[in-house]
This record gives structure tokens, sequence and C-alpha cells, in this order.
């Protein structure tokens, strides 16, 4: 038999909505609904391999059951405007990949469906209908079957409903469930039903007469009476609710609808709506189903016409002299593995370049000296990944993107649209990020997008799951298109997104911090950090023995019966129903064991402390005592890659390995940093703001007390104790000044009263109470706060003081969550944007300064307000100076920015 698969439009939307994690596209547009959907669409159809598809929606009008009954869903609370928006760019989908959209004036999708599904069961097909909506489990028989998804962490599982499985389920025949609704009524369609009965009272009495008619006829046979006076005093309204609840099967479905034949889904129209969502993976699904990916058309002068090899198509002289002679160029590198030798990267294999992005060079042999000529001479060049170019290339490289000015006092105003020049150097990546700091890629087809409004195919439609570089080492024709178009695009895109960016009012936060940070970056990569291969051993060898220990301990309190600790199903059975501990929580797969719920239990019971202990020191073997061995290179340093284009507030972050998220609370975690040592006759001199977050609150917000404070180079925390908790500034315990110091920092971070009473575990009273408390003490804070997500509400983004934006999408969310998680964001991001952006200029003013001053002395690490230099010792002085003296003057503030300066022989030491 034909398969025939019914869809219930706003049903699997609705579902998809509420089960998927929010997420939005880069203009902040909602996609959570949409790949849900879609989702739930491409399962069904793998399942079902249906010959044909329809997908019915409601009209947005009155229906046939709104005539006879005016209230009818007068309950139902108006739909989210972020769900109706996604249901429209599910019906614009679903027509650019013909597939069949239903709808009938007059009629709801459940009766649409109701009617197709009778007439294609008449016409000898297998009808399977979808809908989160168990109404239409009436329309199940034996050649109709109702599927109802759940979706849930973007998972989605399928339950079909034959006449048997809703017998199974719900006691009674699809059929009869009709009767049960007609007594138990729909609170969420505003059906009555009969008053005193319930649906389990209802599913009993169907069950034993089949019918509300049935039953009425024996109606003096029901029992109990209570069912039998309610069922007599609400006939009238079980007689009127059944004829609300039955899904019509002959509405006037115009036969032109049933035109359902299932065709090809995966067309161009439809990919590019998809691309247009940012929904990569549904995307490459697209890509793949379609036997040729077309990308728009595009003007003659925009795709790569040829790409001429230098030195054999064309002599290096001409090829580079139509690069310089050019306003804008373009450049794509091809690098081997990564490998260091004396400092820098060796692996540039490759270099694209272009004057026009139609014309592309392609130089193999003398690809370094065609980039340092280029990135020394030509006007101006766009680039993907400016920092990894510099890495392969000797320090000149860099110099004309070293030369731009670093000073950030332009903070202190806003930025002058028409008041920044086309900047030597435009790397499309972070320009990208800048634009749109939410993206989690920054890819050419991402850039040709935002910046071109250009669909071309991503480098994983392109090539699969082959490395780029290796591709084309092997000859890979594919890939040479890749890199070429990389390079078309990094020329025609450069201009237009400077344009952007000084249209957002961010053009100078890239030429005088992000970009000179590309160089101050490139420049830590390749120096990298010295790692003690032998201390770590020892290390590794010293938790282990640990390890061993704590197990055994934890063995013996638990009765002396082995088990797996890393199991949270094991341990959570010994914890809460051998050992009986109270205050575990039951989740749907067990006991849960979770951090949060262990911490609250460690203080009264000691197995609960060695467990925690035991995870903490297996964490510190596996991924920093073994882990970071793998990561040392042949001359003994370990260099990590800092990263401008991931964190949404403006942070850097780093990874392979990740330095800066070592453990320092714990003392375990604190002598990971004895490893990392400075070279023969070289210190480490390390600098760390103080309280730089805080000291930006209190700019931004302008407060009296709190400037005042900070000015008399008071202790912020012991003020606040005593201010919040009524106690003389020399009263001030050390546990008054930690809960004051959760506050103030919570504060910064937009902190709820029920977060802060876990932090210091209290009630909710009290810390509502801190927290009031607090905003009284320094009520511009209050006003500051509230202040700024209102203006993010209406604008949709924060701006930090350097004119950092970040959008956030999740203050339009209906989601109380949702948008609760948009509202701290919003208080947060231009305090820690403004932080991050300082940090950022000491960084490029103390290398700069390096590099002129103390040249053998290197900037080499810096993990969140800390920056660490190796120098010789003897000018381990004029480091600290230069770092004391740069750091406080990063950016003029309100309050004197203060960093602390040490030095050592080791990282630890320096603490």
């Amino acid at each position: 038999m034909e398969k025939v698969l019914l869809i219930d439009g706003h049903s699997i939307v609705n579902r998809a909505f509420y089960g998927v994690p929010f997420l939005s596209d880069s203009a902040g547009r909602p996609t959570n609904a949409v790949y849900g959907f879609l989702n739930i669409l491409f399962k069904l159809l793998d399942d079902e391999r249906p010959a044909f598809l329809a997908v019915a929606f409601d009209v947005r009008q009155k229906t046939f059951r709104h005539e006879i009954y005016p209230e009818y869903k007068g309950t139902r609370k108006p739909m989210p405007p972020e769900l109706h928006e996604q249901v429209e760019m599910v019906r614009e989908l679903l027509r650019a990949m013909n597939v069949c959209v239903m709808e009938l004036p007059g009629f709801e999708a459940d009766d649409v469906i109701g009617t197709m599904a009778a007439r294609e069961k008449d016409a000898g097909r297998q009808v399977t209908i979808v809908s989160g909506d168990r109404d239409l489990l009436q329309l199940a028989d034996e050649e109709t079957c109702v599927k109802i998804p759940s979706t849930s962490r973007g998972q989605t599982t399928v339950k079909d409903y034959y006449p048997e499985d809703v017998r199974e389920k719900y006691g009674v025949s699809p059929t009869e469930f009709i009767d049960v609704k007609a007594l138990m009524g729909d609170s969420s369609d505003n059906i009555t039903g009969v008053p005193g009965i319930g649906e389990k009272g209802a599913t009993a009495l169907i069950a034993q007469w089949h019918s509300i008619e049935n039953a009425y006829e024996h109606i003096e046979e029901i029992e109990p009476k209570r069912t039998r006076e309610a069922l007599r005093a609400g006939w009238d309204s079980a007689v009127f609710s059944k004829k609300l609840v039955t899904i019509v099967t002959d509405a006037p479905v115009d036969p032109d609808w049933l035109d359902c034949a299932l065709g090809r889904i995966y067309t161009p129209e439809a990919y590019e709506l998809v691309k247009g969502y940012e929904l990569k993976a549904i995307a490459a699904r697209f890509a793949a189903g379609m036997e040729e990916v077309r990308p728009p058309e595009r003007d003659s002068g925009d795709a790569p016409r040829a790409i001429l090899r230098v030195g054999a198509d064309i002599s290096a002289d001409e090829a580079l002299g139509e690069v310089l002679r050019a306003e804008v160029c373009g450049l794509s590198a091809v690098y081997a593995a990564e490998h260091y030798e004396n400092g820098r990267e060796e692996g540039l294999k490759a270099l694209f370049f272009t004057a026009d992005g139609r014309k592309i060079f392609l130089a193999e042999i003398g690809a370094v000296q065609a980039a340092l000529k280029i990135l020394a001479e030509a006007k101006h060049v766009g680039v993907f990944g400016f920092k990894r170019l510099l890495r392969a290339l000797p320090e000149e490289a860099a110099d004309r993107a070293a030369a731009l000015p670093v000073d950030a006092s332009y903070m202190a105003g806003a930025d002058d649209p028409e008041g920044e020049d086309l900047p030597p150097v435009i790397d499309l990546s972070v320009a990208s990020y800048l634009l749109n700091p939410i993206r989690n890629s920054y890819e050419a087809d991402d850039i040709a997008a935002d910046i071109l409004g250009e669909t071309i195919p991503s480098r994983a439609e392109r090539l699969g799951k082959k490395d780029a570089a290796e591709a084309f080492a092997e000859g890979d024709e594919a890939a040479s298109g890749w890199f070429a178009d990389q390079a078309s695009l990094a020329c025609r895109a450069a201009v237009p997104a400077f344009e952007m960016l000084k249209q957002a009012g961010e053009a100078r936060l890239y030429t005088r911090i992000e970009l000179p940070l590309t160089v101050t970056l490139a420049r830590m990569e390749a120096e990298g950090i010295r790692a003690n291969r032998e201390q770590l051993a020892e290390y590794a060898a010293s938790l282990s023995v640990r390890i061993a220990e704590l197990e055994r301990e934890i063995y013996e309190m638990a009765g002396g019966m082995p088990f797996n600790i890393n199991s949270p199903k094991q341990l959570g059975e010994i914890l809460f129903e051998r050992m009986g501990i109270p205050g575990g929580k039951k989740t749907k797969t067990g006991w849960s064991t979770a951090a949060e719920v262990l911490e609250k239990l460690a203080p009264d019971w000691p197995i609960v402390d060695k467990i925690l202990e035991f995870r903490t020191c297996s964490k510190l073997k596996s991924t920093y005592a073994e882990g970071l061995a793998a990561f040392i290179c042949p001359d003994g340093r370990i260099r990590s890659k800092f990263h401008q284009t991931v964190t949404a507030t403006g942070r850097l972050s780093s990874s392979d390995p990740n330095l800066q998220n070592i453990p320092v609370r714990i003392e375990l975690g604190r002598q990971i940093r004895k490893v990392f040592t400075a070279a023969e006759g070289c210190r480490f001199v390390d600098a760390d703001y103080s309280q730089i977050e805080l000291r930006v609150l209190a700019h931004l917000s302008g407060d009296e007390n709190l400037i005042e404070a900070y000015n008399q180079a008071q202790d912020i925390h012991a003020i606040t104790a005593s201010k919040v908790f009524h106690v003389p500034l020399e009263e001030v315990t050390p546990a008054l000044r930690r809960n004051a110091k959760a506050v103030n920092f919570g504060i910064v971070y937009g902190i709820s009263a029920f977060g802060l009473s876990n932090d210091l575990s209290i009630s909710r009273k009290e810390a509502v109470a801190y927290i009031d408390q607090y905003f009284l003490t320094y009520p511009k804070v209050k006003a500051f706060l509230d202040r700024t997500v209102a203006e993010a509400k209406e604008r949709g983004y924060t701006v930090t003081m350097s004119g950092r934006r970040r959008p956030i999408p999740e203050l339009k969310s209906s989601n109380f969550m949702t948008r609760s998680f948009g509202e701290r964001a919003a208080m947060n991001s231009p305090v820690q944007g403004t932080a991050a952006d300082v940090i950022k200029v000491a960084m490029n003013r103390v290398d700069r300064r390096l590099r002129r001053e103390i040249p053998e002395a290197k900037m080499i690490l810096q993990v969140h307000d800390e920056l660490m230099v190796e120098a010789p010792e003897e000018a381990v002085p004029a480091v600290a100076a230069m770092l004391a003296e740069e750091m406080p003057a990063a950016l003029p503030l309100a309050v004197k920015l203060e960093a602390d300066v040490h030095d050592g022989r080791s990282w630890d030491e320096c603490k």
C-alpha cells in the first residue's frame, strides 16, 4: 500500500518550539522551532518513506466551532511572537520544498487532516497522522496510525498509536475517546464537558457503556450516584461538547489540494532559506540531497574566473604588480600541519591572492615572500585569520598593523562613524565577529551571507570531511576552488565589512584594539610557555596515589563493598538507598549525583566530601597531568591558541590546551602551576588587575559611594559588608566580608536571590534582603542595571565603552527562564565587555613597549585579568615597572585601575 503522511503543522511547530532550547540566527531571528520541526520531519520521512505528504495549518480566523460557541478556545493565551514568526518561516520553507501546505477557512487543521485521512484511506492508501495533540487519536484505525512525537534537548522520539495502542494507553477505543473528551471537557479549548466528571470517571463510564448516548439510555444503572447525577444534570453540555471535540471527516477540501505526491524536497530555494536561518546541519542535509548546489546568480565580476599559477602561467612580478596596484586585494593561505622552528610556525605551503576577485593567483614556491611583499606594500589587504598568517611569517609581516594606534582614550566618547580610515589589513573573521559575536562560526559561507548577502556552499559541502589543506596537497580541484573563493571573498568583502563596522560604531574598536591584538596574540602563541615534563609526570603520579587512597576510604565509608564511583547510577544507590543520606534528588533516570547536589551534602557527610575530592583529582589527572603532556613541543614549550572570536562579551578564550581553566581555588589545582617554569636565566613577571569589573561598574554607574570607596583605597568588600549588614567597619568579620564579596561580584553578573541564597547557603528571604540593602547602599548601580536592561530590550543589544555590541535575542523570548538569562546577560555584558577591552588594550601597549625597549622579554600568557611576561633576570625590575605603569593606564576611569605585580621562577611562585 502507498503511504500518506499528514502532519499537524501548528502542533508540531509548537511542540518543537517548547522542546528545543532557544536558538537564533545572527539577526536575532528565532530558529529553534524551525530546527525542531525539520528534525521531526526528516525523521518521519526516513522512517515512513511516504509517497504522499501534506502539512495542515490552522487559518487565523474563526471556525464553525466559534460560530456555534463564541467562547471556543477563549482561555488560550496569544501565541508568543517568536513562535508565530517561526510558524510563518516553516510555511515558507515547506512551500519552497514543494510540500503540500493545506489550510481551509472555517475549519481547523484537525478537520483537514480528518478529511484527508478518510479520503486517502478510501483510495486504498495507508495513512500516518502526526500531531502533538492527542485529540487526533480519535482518527486511529487499522489503516491509520497516529504518531505523537516528543522533543527534548533536541532529541525526537515518536510513539505510534493504532486502536490497540489507544485502548492500552487510555482504556477506550479511538471513537470512544471522543466521548471521554465530551464528558471530561478540555480546558485548553475552553470546552466545559460535564461538571463533576473528570478524566478517570469519564474513562470508566465510556469503557462500560461505549458512548455518551448509550450511557444516558442506561442512566439509572450508572454507579456511583455522583457520576449518574452529574451526567443527568450535564447531558446537554455533554452532547454539545461532543460536537465540538469531534473531528470533521467531510470538510470541503479543494480537490486541487490532494495533489500531495512527495517529490524533490531538497530544492535550491529551500536550501537558500535554510542557509539564511543559519542551521548548518540542516543545510548540509539539503546540500547532500540536491543533485547540484547552485548559488544565487552573481554579477560577472563576483565569481573567480581562473586560477593562474605563479611561475607557470604568470610571473611573480606580473602577479604581484597587479595586486600592489589595486586598492584592495584578498589573500587565502594554505598551511601544512603545525610545526615550530626557532619560535616561528613553519608550514605556509601556498598563497592564493587576487586584485579583483576574478583572476586568482596561486603561489606555491615563494609563498612566504609573496605574502611578505603584499602585506608590506599593498594598499589594503582582506584576509581570513590574520593571526595564523602572522605566526607563519617573519616578524616584519606585522609591521604595518603594529603601527596602528592603540590609544583607548576614544572609549570616553562616542565612536565617529566617519572618523576611521580603512586600515591596511581587514581580517574578515574578526570583523564578522564584531558585527555578530553570537555566531558559532565565521567561515567563508557565513561571511558571504552576512557581508555580501550571498549564499555559497560551505567547506563541508564542498569537501565533506576532508581537511582542506590535505586535499589541496593531494591535488583536489575542489580544495583549490575553496581557497580561491576565499581569496575572492576576502577581496570583495573587505570594504563592505569595514563600512558595516563604521555603521555599527565599531570601526575604532577594530583598528585600535582587535587588529593590533592579532599581532600581539600571534607573538604570544609563537612564543609559548615552558612546561617541565618531569614535574608533570611526578604530579600525575602523586594524583594517582591520592585517587587510590580516596577509593579505599570511600569504599570503607560505604560499608566495605567496592563500586564504580564514576557511575552516577551506582553512586546514587550507595548514597541515597544503602546509606540513606537525606536530601537526594530523584530524576527520571535515577538519583542525581550532580556537583550542586553533592556540594550541599558534603559539609555533613564525609563520604560525599571524599567523592568530590575524588572527582577533582580524576579530572586534574586526565585533563591536566596527562592531557598537558600531549601539547609539549620538542623545544619543551606549550603553545596554547588564544581566540578572539568565541565569547559573546569580547573576552579571550584559549584552547589546545585551555590554560585559562586551570582550577586554582584548590591546592591540588594550584600545584599545576609549578610545572610552568621560566627559561634558564629568566623569571616570570605576572600582573593581575584588582577587581577590574567592579571598578568598571563603579565608573559606568557613576555611583558616588562606590567611586569614593575605591578612590580612598578602602577594602571594597569590607565597606560593603559594613553598609549592607549594618555593622561598624572595624567589626566586619571574615565571614561577613566573604558574604559581601559574593554580593559584590554577584551583582555584576545579575545574580538572583535564588542564586545568592545557594552561593551563601542562606534563605531566599535573607538573600533578597542582602540584595535590597546593597542597592540602597549603591543606588546608582541599581539604576544603571535597570537602564541597561531597558536599553537592551529596546535596541536588541548592549554596548560597551569601546562600542562593542552584544546582541541578546533571549530578551524577546516568552519563556521566563530564557528571558531571565537575557536580562542577566544585559546587565553583565557592558561591564565584562569593557573589562575585556581594557586588558586587550593593556596587552597591546605592553607588547609594543617590550618590543621597543626590552625585546628580549616576551609576553607569553593572558588568563582573564592576568598578564605574564618571561624576562631575563636582569630585566625583571624594568618589566615589573612597565606592567605597573601600563596596566592602570589602559583606560582612564572615574576610579583608578590597579594591578598587582609579582615575579618568580615558576607560575606558582608568582602567586
